[in-house]
């Protein structure tokens, strides 16, 4: 029956009277409780304790009044004549239920009377074999019953006094939390502030530069701008972390939907958990291959391990953060660094002695920074929770000390856990899982995309000058048409080398990685100083090769002693006791002014501190330290470290160095290096080094090729994918190696693509797209994550175009990526949209979303809202643009509005939705979403789930699942007991309380 009507049957005249009989009358004055004295609801009661007036007996005779005088007059009967009986009864006993709630009157009008029936009919026993329309008709006319009981405590002579007491108490215990919390909490002193205002000035015009290789040729400056000079780029998290899959609808159903209690099993996985088993056991709600802009991964995740190769941008990456936190202008999508104090701690600088790694108080001095702090300013900052903490180079740091590191890590972390950490490392450097345990996310550094180098040409030449401007479009000529120069173009290093000198050779280009260097080598050595009039400043003339002669002894006491820095002393010392063998040296009187001029005039030296010495690039140092053990024929030194990652490099560029009979002999000493080990990622690394280097080399006999990539073949497909990025780092000749589909399981499968997909080369698409209709919902996952490393319209002609959609998320990252969907009629059922999209790309999103069923929405930065995607705001009434939704997914996204919850609620066929806690703070009050019988309330924060808020907002839930941390915590579930439908709770690892309030048909899976 429609509450209205009942409303107007039992108007207050009529039900006053009768429901006042439940109530004891007060005394005069306070009465009943005196005013500071909490009293609950069974003292209040006229059917309980001393002052009782009314039986059970009597309480069902004002049921039946009731419900004889709710039905009566024009209109159908609300419910089946012959069981009214059974629902006079149902309803006495709910009545009677206010004697057994634990509350006061003051709680009862703040919970408000939807929510008190609700606890009413959860404190009764459920209605037994009554008919929908008469539990319809209970539930209706219990809430008109309690909108009165209300009232008639409101007009209490205690009331009013009792409300102003509570409010009294609760005033003064916040005042009194208040003022614990800052005893406890030490208050910065001026002193503090005063040097923080300092600090971070320092870092803003220390990290505020870069250098952009080539550029300070002419009258250019050495260093740009670091606002104009840094590229934003993706990081993602492992393949297969979070797949994209749903249960597959069956034939002849367009709409059949997967089981929500089988999806709820396997949705929203800890995304610190290890790669899928490749074994596809139940439909994650999730989508594959998390991806975000590289500056916003510590804004979604407390700690991480950013891997990226030599050159990718992580120092640059540790710059910006820096920059961003100390600067009051923050970028968009930067607020989340506001008050936060940087600690820049590059490893390379502080083990160079082998010493211990810093204490907080020592952050500073370790690195460099001239300030002196106030006495205990460092861990007062890290105490408070208010520390970005930026670990540079876990690579650079000995094999052998790694260990030591993640102690001196793990240290820090136990005492000061709440503040917020990145760790950069080179992918192979250390184990996938190393600091996993400890609550680390990994992420990857992706290759530049086509569109990324596009970027970055263009914005190199506008800051190299109007000279350089009509070098710019040959040059992307070439990077589009020249499979040899994209090749090398992967990351922003390597890019700004080909920059340089393609507008130092106007337009022509070396071939191969070697020429490239040494190029790069000759421009830095020679044309830099003629280039720009500086002539001989120390007095010091040197040609090209003795300058690579003296500056790769520096390379070479490097890289033997795994070290990327050394002091100034030991430096200089090296070179002149090199001086004497280099007659172009030689010919001048003082070698402390020849190390002098290499180190500020080569170009490829630079003065971290005024004490210590390294190379502007690690890529520099690889280089010519290959070179001095060609030279000098290490080759033992060389093969007995092909395993070593800090050596793979060198290795490489050792067989580019060597004449073609020292080549073969270098490539025949690492078979049977890979031969003698029975370890097999040791023969992984070693073998994988050897192809690698075959790329390198000038001329190779075709045996030994031949052998090499026959015995690479023996380690294929890999079984992990540290392994699968261990292979991809041999480049596109790996893809002759790689198996084809027929025969594989699904996990080895999943390898082969995870390799494929790590060789950025346009070539591994022909191969990819033999996996598009692959039956492994993982692989396909895979493909689609792969979108984004390739050119955005081949990969999609090439392999989106083919594979089979079924039971597959397909992510959007880019403008692009939609308008090819578009362009292509592609219309999936299912999309995950992230924030690489602009308003035109979600504009542009429309007819997509007209068929789309599942919907993933993770807009942290694109300052889009949900509603835009939900409702057409032109149109009439805002019509629904997605009718056919079914799951609606908005962990990771911003917190929606009070629009965004109304476009939600408006979605006719909208049954299971997730999200994170804190999105239910920006649902309005009294706006409830009935058709939601599916929710998962996913994230790593430790607030407890709202669950009286949750009970609210989904009167109709089924299955409430909780993804997160819930091991060893506890929850009370008492909360859910209005929850009528609910079958399933889902807490896997927790323990839960206030089971008792459900009813025992509820499972509750731990």
């Amino acid at each position: 029956m429609d509450p209205a009507l009942i409303g107007t049957r039992l108007v207050s005249g009529a039900i006053g009277p009768l429901l006042r009989k439940l109530l004891v009358t007060d005394g005069p004055g306070a009465g009943l409780t005196g005013e500071g004295r909490r009293v609950r609801l069974s003292r209040l009661v006229s059917f309980h304790g001393e002052r009782r007036t009314l039986t059970d007996r009597d309480v069902r005779t004002l049921a039946a009044t009731l419900v004889e005088r709710a039905v009566t007059g024009p209109g159908g009967p609300p419910f089946p004549a012959d069981e009214t009986e059974a629902v006079t009864d149902a309803l006495a006993t709910t009545l009677l239920a206010l004697g057994d709630l634990d509350m006061d009157d003051v709680q009862a009008v703040a919970l408000g009377h939807t929510a008190l029936a609700r606890r009413l009919r959860a404190a009764a026993p459920a209605p037994d074999g009554l008919a929908t329309d008469s539990v319809l008709f209970l539930g209706t006319l219990t809430e008109w019953a309690c909108l009165h009981i209300l009232e008639f405590f409101t007009q209490r002579s205690t009331f009013v006094a009792r409300t102003l007491v509570e409010q009294t108490r609760g005033q003064s215990e916040l005042i009194a939390k208040v003022d614990a919390l800052l005893t406890r909490t030490p208050r910065p002193d001026g002193r503090d502030t005063e040097f923080e205002r300092r600090y971070r000035a320092h870092l803003a015009r220390k990290h505020g530069r870069l250098t952009i290789y080539g550029v300070d040729l002419h009258h250019s400056p050495d260093t740009w701008p670091l606002d104009r000079a840094y590229l934003p780029l993706e990081a993602t998290g492992p393949a297969g972390s979070w797949l994209a899959a749903l249960d597959e609808p069956r034939d002849g159903d367009a709409d059949a939907a997967p089981d929500p209690h089988a999806a709820a099993a396997a949705a929203a996985p800890d995304p610190r958990a290890p790669h899928a088993s490749g074994e596809h056991t139940a439909a994650p709600l999730r989508p594959a291959g998390d991806s975000l802009p590289a500056e916003l991964a510590l804004a979604r995740h407390d700690k991480v391990l950013l891997r990226g190769l030599a050159g990718s941008g992580k120092t640059t990456l540790v710059q910006w953060l820096t920059v961003s936190a100390a600067n009051e202008g923050r970028d968009e999508g930067m607020e989340y660094l506001r008050d936060r104090i940087p600690f820049v701690l590059p490893l390379r600088a502080l083990t160079r002695h082998g010493e211990r790694l810093p204490s907080p108080d020592r952050f500073l001095a370790a690195a460099g920074c001239p300030l002196t702090p106030p006495d205990g300013w460092a861990e007062r900052v890290l105490a408070a929770d208010r520390g970005l903490i930026l670990v540079d180079g876990i690579d650079e740091v000995p094999e052998a000390e790694r260990g030591r590191a993640r102690g001196w890590l793990r240290d820090l972390l136990d005492a000061y856990e709440g503040n917020r950490w990145l760790v950069t490392s080179r992918p192979t450097a250390v184990r996938e899982d190393w600091l996993t345990p400890d609550g680390f996310t990994e992420l990857t550094l992706s290759p530049m995309s086509r569109a990324e180098v596009t970027a970055f040409v263009r914005r190199w030449h506008d800051a190299a000058g109007p000279d350089a401007a009509p070098y710019e479009e040959p040059l992307l000529d070439a990077l589009r048409t020249a499979a040899h120069v994209a090749q090398l173009a992967t990351n922003p290093l390597m890019c700004g080398l080909i920059c340089a000198l393609h507008r130092d050779r106007r337009g022509f280009l070396p071939r191969g990685r070697k020429a490239l260097y040494e190029a790069a080598l000759s421009m830095l050595l020679t044309r830099r100083d003629r280039e720009r009039d500086m002539g001989t400043p120390y007095g010091i003339a040197l040609g090209e090769a003795p300058q690579i002669q003296l500056i790769q002894r520096l390379a070479h006491w490097l890289t033997l002693n795994g070290r990327t820095q050394m002091d100034r002393s030991r430096a200089e010392a090296l070179v002149r006791a090199a001086v004497p063998a280099v007659p172009e040296a030689a010919a001048h009187d003082d070698p402390g002014a020849v190390f002098t001029h290499l180190l500020h005039r080569s170009g490829l030296l630079r003065e971290p501190t005024p004490d210590t010495v390294d190379f502007v690039h690690r890529t520099f140092q690889d280089h010519l330290a290959a070179k001095a053990l060609v030279d000098e024929w290490h080759i033992g030194v060389l093969v007995g470290h092909a395993a070593d990652d800090q050596w793979q490099d060198v290795v490489r560029m050792a067989v580019g160095h060597a004449r073609p009979r020292e080549c073969a002999e270098i490539l025949g000493e690492l078979l049977k290096t890979a031969d003698a080990t029975t370890d097999r990622r040791t023969r992984l690394r070693v073998l994988v080094t050897a192809a690698t280097a075959l790329d390198e080399a000038t001329e190779v006999a075709p045996d030994i090729r031949e052998r090499i990539l026959r015995r690479t073949a023996d380690v294929i497909p890999p079984r992990d994918p540290d392994e699968a990025r261990e292979l991809a780092s041999a480049g596109r000749a790996v893809l002759h190696l790689l198996p084809r589909p027929d025969g594989l399981s699904a996990r080895e499968a999943l390898m082969a693509v995870t390799t494929a997909t790590h060789v950025t080369d346009d070539a591994a698409l022909p191969y990819l797209a033999r996996f598009a209709r692959h039956e492994s919902i993982e692989v396909r996952s895979q493909l689609m994550w792969a979108w984004s490393r390739f050119d955005t319209r081949d990969y999609a002609r090439e392999v989106l175009a083919h594979l089979a959609p079924g039971s597959l998320y397909f992510t959007l990252r880019s403008d692009d990526q939609v308008d090819e969907l578009v362009r292509r009629g592609i219309r999936p059922s299912s999309l995950d949209i992230r924030e690489g999209l602009s308003r035109h790309g979600v504009a542009a999103l429309e007819p997509l979303l007209e068929r789309t069923r599942y919907l993933h929405v993770a807009l942290v930065a694109a300052g889009t809202a949900v509603a835009s995607l939900l409702r057409d705001g032109d149109a009439p009434a805002g019509a629904c643009r997605v009718p056919r939704l079914r799951h609606l997914d908005l962990y990771g996204s911003a917190s929606p509005t009070a629009a965004d919850w109304r476009a939600v609620a408006a979605v006719p066929g909208l049954r299971e939705l997730a999200l994170a806690p804190s999105h239910l703070d920006g649902c309005p009050d009294g706006l409830v979403l009935e058709r939601v019988d599916h929710l998962v309330v996913t994230g790593d924060d430790d607030a407890d789930p709202p669950f009286e808020r949750i009970a609210e907002i989904f009167p109709g839930l089924g299955a409430l699942v909780l993804s997160g941390r819930c091991e060893g915590r506890t929850y009370d579930l008492s909360p859910l007991a209005g929850l009528p439908d609910l079958a399933l709770v889902e807490l896997p690892g927790a323990e839960v309380t206030g089971t008792g309030h459900l009813p025992p048909t509820v499972r509750i899976a731990t």
